[in-house]
């Protein structure tokens, strides 16, 4: 039962973190834009999966996705994220996965202080023990599998010592709205696991530690 529950509750609350890896029409980033993106950014955008909706409402948030944003040696960008399986997307097809190609990206206060030569390397040699990994349905906190917040959330705090946001009990968020009742109802019937601790895109969106750099 308790299997049942976990793995309920995380197809729920984290379904959103799009774990399609295709692409529509796609669309190029202006180079204007470019220039703002740097490595360790976050980029967030609107999953458009079928459970967005609900993870929006209860978490007060639109938002949905996430992941870091590198830098290569050949000057492109891509964000690593976790979807399935945890893996580098080229920037470009990463918006266009989201929601009418909309997104945002954040950016640690003092960055030049924090995000040095040596700690982006830090960074992306903690992500890359992820690399491959499935995307955590079950949603536990081991490494043994990631989804899209958690893998962030690790990145900053193993690599930087930084805890962007902190972690939540589902309890916590809004449950209210018929749309996030409904999709409760449906996966857990009455044994809501409310006690359950998680890190979502809202808590991480909203962490004081950062802030905005772009607004398409």
């Amino acid at each position: 039962m308790k299997f049942i529950l976990l793995f309920s509750f995380c197809v729920f609350m984290f379904w959103s973190c799009d774990t399609s890896s295709s692409t529509s029409e796609n669309t190029k980033v202006e180079q204007s834009i470019l220039k703002e993106f740097q490595s360790g950014d976050i980029i967030f955008h609107t999953s458009k999966s079928s459970q967005s909706l609900a993870i929006q409402k209860a978490t007060k948030s639109k938002y949905s996705h996430m992941g870091i944003i590198y830098q290569k040696k050949d000057k492109s960008f891509h964000v690593f994220e976790a979807v399935q399986p945890v893996k580098i997307t080229p920037l470009e097809e990463w918006i266009n996965r989201g929601e009418n190609k909309h997104f945002v990206t954040k950016r640690l206060k003092n960055s030049e202080e924090f995000l040095t030569k040596k700690k982006l390397l830090l960074m992306k040699e903690t992500g890359e023990k992820h690399l491959g990994k499935d995307y955590d349905l079950l949603f536990g906190w081991s490494d043994r599998k990631m989804y899209c917040s958690e893998l962030v959330w690790k990145i900053y705090k193993e690599s930087l010592g930084i805890e962007l946001g902190q972690l939540q009990q589902l309890k916590e968020f809004d449950l209210s709205d018929a749309i996030v009742q409904a999709k409760m109802k449906k996966r857990y019937g009455k044994n809501i696991p409310l006690e359950e601790l998680v890190i979502s895109p809202e808590r991480i969106f909203n962490a004081k530690q950062l802030e905005l750099v772009i607004e398409n």
